[in-house]
């Protein structure tokens, strides 16, 4: 029986002890350990499988930490921490108090630059690399592994543009398997088809036109070929482009066979790769697939409407208008920005436009929102999934912001549903026509009610709504955190405290809130928002300017990054889930 190589491993300085000949093992082993551990505790797949052999190489050519390695995204780093000292931690990955899923700084000096969102790896490089020329470092080599869906944003090419007129000391690996976390799209994947089949643009190619010193195709399975480019590539000056070819899920028949599906599978048999049953039986629907049945069903009575999503055909479930109406519905790549613009210029023609970004990557438009759409004060219908604590994926993709972010802009309409009922009212009553953008916000997850398809509603906007009547405080919840309100409070009953419902953040129902401070001395609010410039802030502005005096209490996010954990125990830590709020209940 052979040596486990794996085990004698504890950081790269181990691996780089071993002869070459012995590699080969090395990576059925870290292939064999990552899907053990995400079989049974969840997690990104496919792609980490799809780099172990370009991770290991990586490694074990270059004088890492020393040398900077910038992964793009994360999804792909999970054999990169278990070669880095994780190997024993790795099994607390994306779980309350262990590991991040994706490459953090404070979590260990092999992380050059922290990442979740995309494209972000050759600008960062670049930036290291022209540090280090400015301090005389001209042998440090700066590393940036980017996939093909990556590349493809707007960042990325910014990067690409600089770095040709440099002379920084840049590695640019683009990890090509034609997918992100849904199949790539647009002109550029189709021309590094082109480039992978050995058509034309071999001889004009666009990367040696940024002056980057191109190499490539290689296997990127083929160990010893990754290993001998890399070793030659070290020895090179200037910006350099390796292009790899891999395939997402290597090594695991159901994960090479499903990528879309294995991006991150949730729990499977390690054995066979095969899926574990979960049951879904009278199961309320996800949030995602409320918006995509809908808007699928109002897109077919209404033939204004358009539906856009940067990359995330599936994770937003428009993949149901792409497969019915492809015309109307686009995937535009990981182009935030992009999607917003293209959004404004359609509506500006009429069109009834549903933007479907997930909250944290509605981020990277924020310029757009402002300029494209507010400013000309169009109707484009921002559809924000994911919106507050999303669990595992942590402080990268939790959104928690847009509230506070989204509410400052004038002409803004922001509306968060207490359940999937109400968004399916707003997105019809967003269809119908709206003076000004709206943004609605959902959660990750799902709803309340198993039977949910219903007949539209017309939703009066800016007006909010009384779920329970009371005597001595007012509870103000916006969005779906009331529901843990509704529940802290039936399980107590207790008469003293009042609900109100504020569906709509701007415009905020400015009559029942003079009701309000009319009659109650103490006011709480609540959101699953941060809790600077959120909701309970608009609710502190409206007390400030009509001089009310009435105590408030505001509950959501704190002022802080939040980490990975489950959604219930990210809520017990804001002190917003059903027991904390039961606790606070019971003192009126």
């Amino acid at each position: 029986m052979s040596i486990n190589l794996l085990s004698k491993i504890n950081n790269p300085t181990d691996l780089r002890q071993l002869d070459e000949a012995q590699l080969p093992q090395v990576a059925q082993e870290l292939r064999d350990f990552i899907i053990d551990i995400v079989s049974v505790k969840e997690g990104h797949l496919g792609a980490s499988l799809g780099v172990v052999e370009l991770t290991i190489a990586l490694h074990y050519v270059f004088d890492t930490p020393n040398d900077l390695l910038v992964w793009d995204v994360g999804h792909q780093a999970y054999g990169h921490k278990i070669l880095t000292g994780r190997k024993n931690v790795f099994h607390t990955n994306r779980q309350l108090h262990g590991i991040s899923g994706f490459p953090k700084r404070s979590e260990s000096e092999y992380d050059a630059f922290g990442v979740g969102h995309s494209s972000t790896s050759i600008s960062a490089a670049l930036g290291m690399a022209i540090a280090s020329n400015l301090k005389g470092d001209y042998n440090k080599q700066h590393i940036a592994v980017i996939g093909d869906a990556s590349i493809a944003s707007g960042m990325a090419f910014e990067g690409l543009n600089h770095a040709g007129v440099t002379d920084a000391n840049l590695l640019v690996i683009l990890n090509d398997n034609a997918i992100g976390i849904d199949p790539s799209v647009g002109a550029l994947k189709k021309y590094l088809t082109a480039v992978k089949e050995g058509k034309n643009p071999r001889q004009n190619n666009m990367i040696k036109s940024l002056n980057f010193n191109y190499s490539g195709p290689i296997d990127g399975h083929d160990i010893v070929s990754v290993i001998k480019e890399l070793k030659r590539l070290k020895k090179v000056k200037g910006p350099k482009f390796l292009h790899v070819i891999t395939t997402k899920g290597k090594g695991l028949q159901q994960a090479e066979e499903n990528q879309v599906q294995y991006h991150a599978p949730g729990k499977f048999d390690a054995s066979t790769g095969e899926l574990l049953p979960k049951s879904e039986e009278n199961l309320p629907p996800k949030y995602q697939d409320v918006f995509g049945l809908t808007i699928l069903d109002l897109a077919k009575k209404n033939e204004k409407i358009i539906g856009i999503t940067p990359a995330m055909p599936s994770g937003s479930s428009l993949k149901f208008m792409m497969d019915a109406l492809p015309k109307r519905a686009f995937d535009v790549g990981i182009a935030e920005q992009h999607a917003v613009t293209l959004a404004a210029g359609m509506a500006t023609q009429g069109m009834v436009v549903f933007c479907n970004i997930y909250s944290t990557f509605l981020q990277r438009a924020y310029d757009q929102v402002i300029h494209d759409v507010a400013l000309q004060n169009l109707p484009v219908i921002f559809c924000l999934d994911r919106a507050g604590l999303v669990g595992e994926d942590g402080a990268t993709h939790h959104g928690i912001f847009d509230l506070a972010y989204l509410r400052c802009i004038p002409n803004m309409i922001i509306y968060a549903p207490i359940n999937e009922l109400e968004l399916q009212h707003i997105l019809y009553t967003a269809q119908l026509g709206l003076n000004h953008p709206i943004a609605i916000r959902y959660p990750r997850g799902r709803g309340i009610h198993v039977d949910w398809k219903t007949n539209y509603e017309k939703i009066e906007i800016g007006r909010a709504k009384c779920l329970k009547k009371g005597t001595e405080v007012a509870v103000l919840s916006n969005g779906t955190i009331g529901n843990n309100v509704i529940k802290a409070l039936a399980n107590k009953k207790n008469p003293a405290v009042a609900h109100y419902d504020f569906a709509f953040v701007k415009p905020l129902d400015e009559k029942s809130l003079h009701a309000i401070f009319a009659a109650f001395k103490t006011i709480i609010t609540i959101e699953d928002g941060v809790i600077n410039g959120g909701f309970g802030s608009a609710i502190l502005e409206f007390a400030a300017l009509h001089q009310y005096s009435s105590k408030i209490q505001i509950l959501g996010i704190p002022d802080e990054f939040i980490e990975q954990g489950t959604v219930t125990e990210l809520q017990q830590y804001c002190k917003i889930d059903v027991k904390s709020l039961e606790i606070l209940f019971s003192t009126y």
